[in-house]
């Protein structure tokens, strides 16, 4: 079947040319239409409760993480000019397009007690519009008396002011946002000129879209330094221009029709999926190198242009395929993880890893039969003397110093898992930035200056109608202790709730007063309420933090990107508390009845970035597992022993445990981005494994060869390809260090020392293990067996004959 397919290949190789320029011109037309999500990344089950709890808020309350903020030194404001300038540029952003509503000290509301008609007017702030220094400072005196403003839009312990911009939902999660925020920097630019005052900005749409603009950025920065790097590889390998040239041809071929998949299947660019195209080129390369080896070494034993092609293909298909399935399967774990990120990234990945090798195994064999046959400087690389000598030396360790190898492995194994238990699994929801970067700098200024700006919510259900209200309105009451509870972490911001919207009404019902901003006893809380019944539009600060049957209300606070860690402890710590505080009965010293009792729940952006972070490394872990398996079970159908899997896998397996004790030594952790690195480099290992025993077994079952004779020789021969492709892993992988994003940069320099070091135990320990186990690895189980992987010596001998 093998000698049929390489003889189809070549006979009709114009047609299939043809068919794969079609193909890939017809997967070009939907790459182009291809388009960056804009959404933020959903990492936990539709059907996992932190995931309902947060969708039944956002159906209550709306988005969160809707805002923008723009902060600057508070007493910079004390100037008239720059007070106008604030002004001016609060009144800029709101005439802008897809912008709900602006909040500063330069736009402030007051509540006004109106007897007339009985109730509160919430109206624009008097004076809000000085037109003297002296004005200025009677305002701001006003200003400072608005307890309710207070570690919201100002806080004067810190000297910070902000501004915050409020979007709307539906431009959140569109192109349309990065326009927006380009032409709010844009107005912030102005304000700077103008001022000469700095400014700091921050919050989840202006984070979301500065790290969407980097993804975009790096897509393409990766895709050309990718072709660069194996462009300059390959030619430092082959020393000619056409195995550059058409190498890369069958890569780009690869590329398109990634991204055409992407399309096609209806899924969108994110961060991870914008890694899909680089990657293909990095693992497509050395599907190029091994068939071109193939070839030359078949035109350098004096076989003309067309017979070798025709070998070669035989000789590399088989073992081509295999580890082609390997890398596709260390990709394709991905797809058992309930998460749409990784689903698409899996399947994207896998689909397209096979259909390089497709286009590799079809293109460079037709290509290569228009060209002119290899000459003999094309050819030294074969004979190149470092390599061969480094070989010889590889093949002489194996030989006569097995028991050193061993004492090396399992020393440097027991290192490695003292250091993997030093690992800790923790991340940031802008982990990936660089600390040095803008954006983490200015998110630490609203940490200082506000405590955060992620979002973290506190759902109350009374579980009936007016509840909140209810029994002399013991919700409020509870809810201000709740929040006098909260203001203990630094790593909160100060609450808001209807509470301070009640505390807000009964300072303008006592005359302004500072020292009434508080919680009035529960007879003048029923004057207020008569007041606030009469007003019909339930709009503003109290409505927005209930609903409309006063049955739900919500605590909301931004917290502080001090890491998953702490978050999981706040959240252990504070859950059990604030159950206590709104369940439990001091007075009677006992729990209140099951239907009295409320029911609350944390949520909000962080809490589903905790869960999300906990979900995903727990299954990445289960799918780093199931590669392992997968792929024993592969190597199984292939070899059929036992013995043999299992000293197939041990190198892969020793590459994973060092690498995951330098990540331990190094202080790397455990989280999606690193755990990622496990199933793919151990997929891409075990093709390293795969050459090795391919031409290992061919050796001993078709050229008879003992088992040290096989050895040697197929150190010497599949090792230059194996050196060659690990080269090309190292530096193709090894690219992603440059990027901007520590995730990228961590699977990058991962994947690159997991890679090397696995291709470095195939040439030395997995040689090492076959000549250890001599007898018993020369038995029926494995020599005799017939299965697929024997095509290719059945098509060699007939060749021969």
């Amino acid at each position: 079947m093998i000698k049929r397919l390489a003889y189809f290949i070549l006979k009709y190789r114009l047609i299939l040319i043809i068919a794969v320029g079609l193909l890939t011109a017809f997967m070009a037309f939907f790459a182009s239409k291809i388009e960056i999500t804009y959404t933020f990344a959903r990492l936990l089950p539709d059907t996992d409760s932190t995931s309902l709890d947060y969708d039944f808020f956002k159906k209550k309350f709306g988005q969160d993480g809707t805002i923008l903020v723009i902060g600057v030194q508070k007493d910079k404001l004390n100037t008239l000019d720059n007070y106008k300038a604030w002004a001016k540029l609060g009144d800029d952003i709101k005439s802008l397009g897809g912008i709900k509503g602006v909040l500063s000290i330069a736009r402030l509301n007051e509540l006004v007690l109106n007897d007339t008609l009985g109730r509160f007017d919430f109206l624009p702030l008097k004076g809000s519009h000085p037109s003297t220094q002296g004005e200025l400072e009677d305002l701001t005196l006003k200003i400072n008396s608005l307890k309710f403003y207070d570690g919201i839009v100002f806080n004067n312990k810190t000297n910070a002011s902000l501004m915050a911009v409020t979007f709307y939902e539906k431009d959140l999660n569109s192109k349309r946002r990065l326009e927006i925020v380009d032409n709010i920097k844009s107005e912030i630019k102005k304000f700077n000129d103008a001022t000469q005052l700095d400014t700091h900005e921050s919050g989840l749409p202006f984070i979301r879209t500065t790290v969407m603009r980097k993804i975009r950025n790096e897509t393409s920065f990766f895709l050309c330094v990718a072709l660069l790097v194996t462009a300059l590889l390959l030619f430092i390998f082959f020393r000619s221009l056409y195995p550059v040239i058409f190498s890369l041809l069958v890569i780009i071929c690869g590329v398109i029709t990634t991204l055409g998949t992407i399309v096609l299947f209806g899924f969108k660019l994110s961060a991870l999926s914008g890694l899909i195209p680089p990657l293909i080129i990095v693992i497509g390369v050395p599907n190029c190198i091994l068939i071109l080896n193939k070839y030359h070494t078949e035109i350098a034993e004096g076989k003309k242009k067309v017979k070798a092609l025709h070998l070669a293909v035989q000789r590399a298909i088989v073992s081509l395929f295999f580890a082609n399935i390997t890398t596709a399967i260390g990709f394709a774990v991905f797809c058992a993880i309930e998460n749409q990120i990784l689903f698409e990234f899996g399947l994207v990945a896998s689909i397209n890893v096979i259909a390089t090798f497709l286009f590799s195994i079809i293109l460079v064999p037709a290509i290569f039969s228009y060209l002119p046959t290899p000459s003999a400087k094309h050819l030294k690389h074969l004979d190149g003397r470092r390599l061969t000598t480094i070989l010889d030396k590889v093949s002489v360790i194996t030989q006569e110093h097995r028991k050193a190898i061993y004492i090396t492995v399992i020393t440097v194994c027991v290192v490695s898992l003292m250091g993997l238990l030093k690992i800790r699994a923790f991340g940031y929801v802008v982990d990936d930035i660089p600390k040095s970067d803008v954006l983490i700098q200015d998110l630490k200024y609203f940490e200082k200056g506000f405590g955060g700006v992620l979002p973290f919510e506190i759902t109350i259900d009374t579980k009936k109608e007016k509840g909140i209200f209810a029994n002399s309105a013991r919700c409020l009451y509870r809810i201000n202790r709740a929040q006098k509870l909260i203001a203990q972490y630094p790593e909160f911001s100060r609450p808001l709730s209807i509470v301070e919207g009640v505390k807000f009404l009964y300072q303008t019902y006592k005359g302004g007063e500072e020292k009434y901003y508080r919680l009035p006893p529960v007879t003048e809380l029923k004057t207020i309420a008569e007041y606030v019944k009469q007003e019909k539009e339930k709009k503003g600060q109290i409505a927005s933090f209930m609903d409309s049957t006063q049955r739900y209300t919500r605590i909301t606070v931004q917290v502080a990107d001090c890491g998953s860690t702490r978050i999981r402890e706040i959240t252990k710590e504070l859950k059990p508390r604030l159950d206590t505080i709104f369940n439990y009965n001091d007075d009677e010293r006992k729990w209140l009845p099951a239907e009295e009792q409320f029911e609350v729940k944390l949520t909000g952006n962080s809490i589903v970035f905790l869960k999300g972070n906990e979900f995903l490394v727990n299954n990445l872990v289960e799918s780093v597992v199931l590669a392992i398996i997968l792929i024993a079970l592969f190597m199984l159908t292939l070899f059929t022993s036992f013995r043999m899997i299992l000293i197939s896998t041990i190198p892969s397996l020793v590459a994973l445990l060092i690498t995951a004790g330098l990540m331990g030594y190094l202080g790397i952790p455990l989280k999606p981005s690193t755990i990622l690195v496990f199933s793919i480099a151990f997929g891409i290992s075990s093709d390293g494994t795969l050459y090795f025993l391919t031409k290992y077994r061919h050796e001993i079952k078709k050229n008879k060869l003992s088992i040290g004779n096989a050895v040697r020789l197929t150190i010497s021969e599949t090792g230059i390809s194996m050196v060659y492709t690990a080269i090309v892993l190292f530096f193709g992988f090894g690219m992603f260090a440059l990027s901007g994003f520590g995730g990228t940069q961590a699977l990058g320099v991962l994947i690159s020392f997991t890679l090397i070091v696995g291709y470095c135990a195939n040439l030395i320990l997995l040689p090492a293990f076959l000549l250890s186990l001599e007898k018993k690895l020369t038995d029926k189980e494995f020599i005799q067996s017939e299965g697929i992987i024997d095509a290719e010596d059945m098509v060699e001998d007939k060749d021969d004959e």
